[in-house]
């Protein structure tokens, strides 16, 4: 009965490795899309200087593309992980860059929001 838990619990592990590898997945074409509507489309209908829009809006399209590279990376680390009967810590590192980029251009479009004319 032991071993069938086991196997049930590895494959419950697995299931949710891929409802967070498409979490990561969704977070990524989020900022994708702000990227589109921050960096094309407000500087496309309104009488703004268009480059800080635009400037921003491709930092959140890099953070899109980066969110997508980290769900694949992270999808084989808890998968070698669970393969071990281990379980696998996010790096603290990966977690801190995502935080100070997030953060960088969360207060850069509250700046653009704030202070355009």
């Amino acid at each position: 009965m032991a071993l069938e838990e086991t196997k049930d619990a590895a494959r419950r592990t697995r299931l949710a490795n891929e409802r967070t590898y498409l979490a990561w997945w969704r977070t990524g074409l989020t900022a994708i899309a702000v990227c589109v509507g921050l960096g094309r489309i407000v500087p496309g209908i309104t009488d703004v200087t268009k480059w800080p829009y635009e400037l921003v809006g491709a930092g959140y399209g890099v953070l899109g593309v980066g969110f997508m590279v980290l769900a694949h990376v992270r999808m084989r680390v808890v998968e070698a992980a669970v393969d071990r009967g281990e379980f696998a810590r996010l790096d603290a590192r990966w977690s801190l860059v995502l935080l100070v980029v997030g953060g960088v251009l969360g207060f850069g479009a509250v700046g653009l929001v704030i202070f355009s004319p």
